[in-house]
């Protein structure tokens, strides 16, 4: 089964290990990995993955720069890694981040409101969301029953404010809410979900229910690396009650037309 993985976080190696530990703390649970470029290679390597969606979060505005820098060097050194970039909201100088973003072939945008500390649908965002509308997508962590930031009827009101906007909803559209996330984005053609960091919190039905609900042709293979592995999560794609057609759409066909590439 081929395979691209839309959903991973790497850190430079200095970092890495301080980093993979603040988000097992931020979410009290244990990661499967450290969050190094070489060790999603050895990972990809276990598991077929032909292509990782590398997805940066800048969690202070002085931040933002230098790792979309970063994101950029790491799209530039490794063909089998695709970079998003990030943004915060409390940035200045945010609408030049998002045109840099776009025209040096950054694939997209990553937000985590929950680390961010700001509200998926924040006017400060808006200008960010006309500039890449049509042109990248957005992928959003979604749904944290401690917050509201990311909550699913937070990027519903993104959506219908941007209609032409792709989004991605993170983790089946919330790891901890997926029947909001189906109540205010199923209907919303323009929005992707992804499957990572969705199995350990919610029951195979459930999952089930939500790739029915958004459809085949816009679920999206993840891991969450490092908290979460492609070996682990190319196993629980394999057992889920769906057709052969719908896990292929789902491991890589679906991520290849929205990221306009061919593995």
């Amino acid at each position: 089964m081929k395979l691209i993985d839309f959903h991973t976080h790497i850190y430079p190696d200095a970092v890495a290990l301080k980093a993979t530990q603040s988000v097992e703390d931020f979410y009290d649970s244990e990661a499967l990995c450290v969050g190094t470029q070489k060790e999603l290679e050895r990972v990809n390597a276990l598991s077929g993955v032909e292509l990782s969606v590398i997805l940066p979060v800048a969690v202070k505005p002085s931040g933002v720069v230098h790792i979309n820098d970063y994101a950029l060097s790491v799209q530039k050194d490794n063909p089998r890694f695709c970079s998003f970039g990030t943004i915060h909201a409390a940035m200045e100088n945010i609408e030049d981040e998002a045109i840099r973003i776009c025209a040096n072939g950054l694939h997209g945008i990553k937000l985590h409101p929950d680390t961010q500390f700001f509200d998926i649908d924040d006017s400060r965002m808006f200008p960010v969301y006309d500039i890449i509308q049509g042109k990248i997508p957005l992928i959003v962590h979604a749904g944290d029953p401690r917050y509201s930031y990311s909550h699913p009827s937070r990027l519903r009101r993104v959506m219908e404010n941007f209609p032409s906007l792709v989004c991605i909803a993170a983790h089946f559209g919330g790891w901890s809410m997926v029947d909001e996330g189906i109540r205010n984005l199923a209907d919303k053609e323009n929005c992707y979900v992804d499957m990572s960091s969705s199995f350990k919190w919610n029951t195979e039905e459930k999952l089930n229910e939500a790739v029915f609900a958004y459809g085949e042709d816009r679920v999206l293979f993840g891991s969450d690396f490092p908290l979460g592995s492609p070996v682990v999560e190319k196993e629980n794609l394999i057992k889920m009650k769906i057709s052969d057609e719908a896990k292929e759409k789902i491991a890589y066909k679906n991520a290849e037309r929205l990221l306009g590439i061919k593995i």
